[in-house]
């Protein structure tokens, strides 16, 4: 099946994600490995989640909810952007909360985004940056044949100053 496997199930936002939505996009301790700087309001979060219907192909983003098929609890979120045509090429954010780290969540729902991304929509390449400190996620992406094409130097600031920036790519492998 297309976006679950034994582990988790990759599915759509639901209005009844709003709380879970507002209390990691408003936890200030996770702006600093994203692009956030304030807060969102639950309306924003509501304007969001009703425009998520919309296509990959319109949006160039999709964000996904990660479900623990044991618990039936949603883990954390896969988003996909920076969507480009053309080049075909589409950027990877995974996200796991704390309280769901360490078990595995983040491999399988790379696996399932590969499958979606490659085998699916037909993507050449998945690409994401990982911070140099991000040891956790860096090993995964290397375990999981991730190519290292690049470092983005001092590209993002942190309490302890500017941070590098690596940047993984995955391209799709022709089918025999």
């Amino acid at each position: 099946m297309l976006l679950q496997n034994e582990h988790i199930r990759l599915r759509a936002i639901e209005p009844e994600d709003l709380e879970l939505l507002y209390s990691w996009e408003n936890n200030p301790q996770l702006w600093a490995v994203g692009n956030t700087r304030h807060p969102y309001s639950r309306f924003l979060l509501k304007q969001y989640i009703l425009e998520s219907h919309n296509d990959i192909y319109q949006t160039h983003q999709l964000r996904l909810m990660m479900v623990s098929v044991a618990s039936g609890e949603t883990v954390g979120t896969v988003d996909l952007f920076d969507f480009d045509i053309h080049h075909s090429r589409i950027a990877l954010g995974l996200f796991v909360d704390t309280a769901w780290q360490g078990k595995g969540y983040a491999k399988a729902a790379l696996q399932l985004v590969e499958e979606y991304v490659f085998d699916f929509l037909k993507i050449n390449q998945l690409y994401c940056h990982i911070s140099e400190t991000n040891t956790a996620s860096r090993g995964m992406f290397e375990k999981e044949g991730y190519e290292v094409n690049g470092v983005l130097k001092n590209w993002i600031k942190s309490v302890d100053g500017f941070e590098n920036i690596i940047v993984f790519q995955q391209f799709r492998k022709e089918k025999a």
